[in-house]
């Protein structure tokens, strides 16, 4: 994830909605991946400082203050690219809906900036009803019982079904993820981890499945075609597999070949923003700049490839090692709490591949 800088100088991050220093409107720009500062020439209408051009802010931005992107003056919707994925969203008249639909909408916005860094498709289902795009954030349905408390009568699956992503909207809120974390026993759980999680299973059905490459996959992540539910009531019943940190990415990887897919692709989005945001702040180890993993994404052929992975790979591993080491300065957890094996590193090379050969498929 970049910085970027406001028309006064003044550093700017990617959620910002107003520059402190000036006192300017900013709106993000997808089409160009820039963070611009606005003058508002009338209430629909904003221009841009970074490439003079006219922009609408989303009506997301304008009404409920949970977007900060444009859309461009010549496309006919109200909303933004990133909204306009969103299919379901929570009645923010509830309390604190508002602000957890906010989170979502924040992290989703993350995951979108990496995947169009990287050139992968994000198109909506109206404009892909086939293979599109679409969100929904979602909270349990709750009745009053004897004596006006609370029960669910619906529970909202966080998980992906054909293009739809949704997200129990409780997953927002910070308290109720870490009491999860700790019942699940996981080491890592956030928003942006289940955005990237489930955008991993979107992508195996882009990428990967009635593909060449299934025949890889299954060398490397085992047969998709075993039964997911009975590999899911396995799971939770007995844990994950014995020595599972030998095999997967994390335990839950161990659950079946889709999850171990879907685990592996989200540690690579991990990877790859995590990289841009120490090359961005000039940040050296071993009086070595960490590099930018997304410059690389025109590689010319396989040996191109296979060295950018292996220097992001061998970045991240430097990396990793001083944010955990700082997070524990902090009394904090560490920031990668993973480590990654032999079989891990191939299954992350392996998605790295699959990413930069499907822009080479593109560019001819």
């Amino acid at each position: 994830m970049l910085t970027f800088s406001c028309q006064c100088g003044n550093e700017l991050h990617f959620p910002n909605t107003k520059c402190v220093k000036c006192g300017l409107a900013l709106g993000f720009i997808p089409r160009v991946q820039y963070l611009s500062a606005f003058t508002e020439t009338d209430q629909e209408v904003w221009l841009s400082s970074f490439d003079n051009k006219r922009y609408r802010p989303c009506k997301n931005y304008k009404n409920n203050d949970v977007c900060n992107w444009m859309v461009d003056l010549e496309d006919n919707t109200d909303y933004c690219m990133s909204c306009r994925l969103t299919q379901r969203t929570p009645d923010i008249a509830k309390d604190n809906n508002l602000r957890l639909w906010f989170l979502l909408e924040q992290a989703k916005r993350r995951l979108l900036y990496s995947v169009i860094k990287l050139n992968l498709p994000v198109k909506n289902k109206v404009d892909d009803p086939e293979a599109g795009l679409e969100f929904a954030f979602l909270e349990d349905l709750v009745e009053d019982s004897f004596g006006n408390e609370l029960t669910i009568k619906e529970f909202v699956i966080t998980g992906h079904n054909n293009g739809l992503i949704t997200i129990n909207l409780k997953e927002a809120d910070h308290a109720f993820r870490i009491d999860m974390r700790e019942k699940m026993k996981e080491s890592y759980r956030t928003l942006v981890g289940h955005l990237r999680h489930e955008s991993g299973h979107y992508y195996w059905d882009r990428l990967i499945n009635e593909t060449e490459k299934i025949t890889e996959f299954r060398a490397l992540f085992g047969d998709e075609r075993i039964d997911y539910q009975e590999s899911l009531s396995h799971y939770y019943k007995n844990g994950p597999a014995n020595n599972w940190q030998e095999t997967w990415i994390s335990a839950y990887a161990s659950m079946h070949p889709w999850e171990d897919w879907a685990e592996t692709w989200a540690h690579y989005l991990h990877m790859v923003d995590t990289l841009e945001t120490a090359n961005n702040l000039e940040l050296s180890i071993g009086s070595q700049l960490i590099s930018n993993p997304y410059v690389h994404k025109e590689f010319k052929n396989d040996v191109q490839i296979e060295e950018g992975f292996t220097e992001m790979f061998n970045h991240w591993c430097g990396l990793a090692r001083v944010l955990n080491g700082l997070n524990r300065s902090m009394g904090m957890d560490d920031a990668y709490p993973f480590i990654i094996s032999l079989s891990s590193l191939n299954k992350l090379r392996f998605v790295h591949q699959v990413i930069h050969k499907f822009n080479n498929d593109l560019s001819r």
